[in-house]
């Protein structure tokens, strides 16, 4: 813990103790103080607090006796917490709680695992205390979902689909493989921000969780003459942290540009789990991040509007097929070329459509209030305007989508 460890723990153990005497000093199950009326017999005036006759005496005996074996309650919770924290004095603890006797805290109605448990995920909440990062996972579903609907604009396919997948994958009691799902669309439309969002509502501690690996295909691959050092390094941290975590997430952005040697390589973490207790043990979650099938997602939107159909409209199933299509195709790319497709291995091809003018003019409200920043509605209109549109005739959807947006609205503060 450093130079500053012993007056932290100091000051922590102050606070913990404090707690625990109000924990325990407020009363238990089966237990509860004298009954107060109006003016309970052998009580003088209101405010007068010397006990009168044989019920203020007992009474307070009972208070006497409760409070040291709060007290020794107290003591043993701190020594819990303390070997639990730091690994200190276990060992002694361990030989004490192997001696016989009865203890008076323990013997408490209280239920003293329960108030453990609590003061040891609130310590967890402030910093890693378990050897695996799973106390800090968090899986905010709910919190996903409201965030999407807010700051995700243009994409109502994606923001059902991926809060669907991930909250079914999560609550099932035993799934049947890794959940796989694959972004497509033009660049600039949502998918690193999709994949941001799930990571920091599944992680208290997002995209720095010691559970979430990202994988950026010319950063971490860059050279295909070194790919079996590439398939070897990649399958050992995947292996890592899949033991290290019950849950992990894994994102691989440009993912068109993987090979598809490596793609296979992933290919025994995504298929069917071998036996029943793998699922409980090792639950992953891989996004795939892609540009491909950006044109034809476009092209669909486009035939709505010219059709003056709502974007709404356009379903999952038509564009899932569309995309499904192109990528089996006999081209250059990883996805052709590998098991992912052949073996049904990823679960949806998530589809992000192009954005329109308005969706725009959401992002840079959006990225005014990030900043703290005032602006009008002419503001809006005139970072919108910056973008360029396509195609050339109809100039409806962003060809950059949101990307610059944050940039632009340097060009308008005073």
């Amino acid at each position: 813990m450093g130079q500053d460890g012993p007056l932290a723990r100091l000051g922590l153990g102050c606070c913990v103790l404090v707690l625990l005497l109000l924990l325990g000093g407020s009363g238990s199950p089966g237990t509860r103080p004298p009954a107060r009326g109006p003016r309970a017999e052998g009580q003088g005036p209101a405010g007068e607090r010397a006990p009168r006759g044989r019920a203020g005496y007992e009474g307070y005996e009972a208070v006497k006796k409760h409070l040291g074996a709060v007290g020794a309650l107290s003591k043993q919770y701190w020594q819990y917490l303390a070997c639990k924290v730091w690994q200190e004095g276990c060992e002694e603890e361990k030989e004490e709680q192997r001696e016989p006797g009865p203890s008076p805290g323990w013997s408490l109605p209280l239920v003293g695992q329960d108030y453990l448990e609590i003061l040891s995920a609130w310590y967890c909440s402030f910093g890693k205390c378990c050897e695996t990062g799973d106390c800090r996972i968090v899986n905010n579903i709910t919190g996903l979902e409201a965030d999407l609907s807010e700051q995700l604009h243009g994409q109502h396919l994606a923001k059902e689909v991926v809060v669907r997948a991930v909250q079914e994958f999560l609550q099932s009691p035993q799934p049947e493989k890794a959940l796989v799902l694959s972004f497509h669309g033009w660049s600039g439309t949502g998918k690193n921000f999709v994949a941001r969002m799930v990571a920091s509502h599944l992680y208290r501690d997002g995209l720095r969780s010691d559970c979430v690996r990202v994988f950026i295909s010319l950063l971490h691959f860059p050279h295909h003459k070194y790919l079996e050092s590439y398939k070897a390094q990649l399958q050992r941290q995947l292996s890592e942290t899949l033991q290290l975590c019950r849950q992990s997430l894994f994102i691989f952005d440009e993912a068109e540009k993987l090979h598809s040697s490596l793609l296979d390589a992933m290919r025994p973490f995504m298929a069917p789990y071998g036996n029943e207790g793998q699922a409980d043990q090792q639950r992953a979650i891989f996004l795939f991040l892609s540009n491909l099938g950006g044109n034809t997602i476009n092209e669909v939107a486009l035939d709505f509007w010219r059709a003056g159909r709502a974007r709404e409209e356009i379903s999952m199933e038509l564009l899932e097929q569309r995309l499904r299509l192109e990528l089996q195709e006999p081209a250059e790319n990883s996805y052709a070329h590998s098991h992912l497709l052949r073996e049904n291995l990823i679960d949806f091809l998530v589809p992000f459509l192009p954005l329109e003018f308005h969706h725009v003019k959401l992002c840079a409200r959006d990225a005014f209030l990030a900043r703290g920043l005032p602006f009008s509605e002419a503001a809006l209109d005139e970072v919108a305007r910056t973008m360029v549109f396509v195609p050339k005739e109809e100039k409806l959807f962003s060809a950059q989508g949101c990307k610059a947006v944050p940039q632009r609205i340097n060009y308008f503060l005073p």
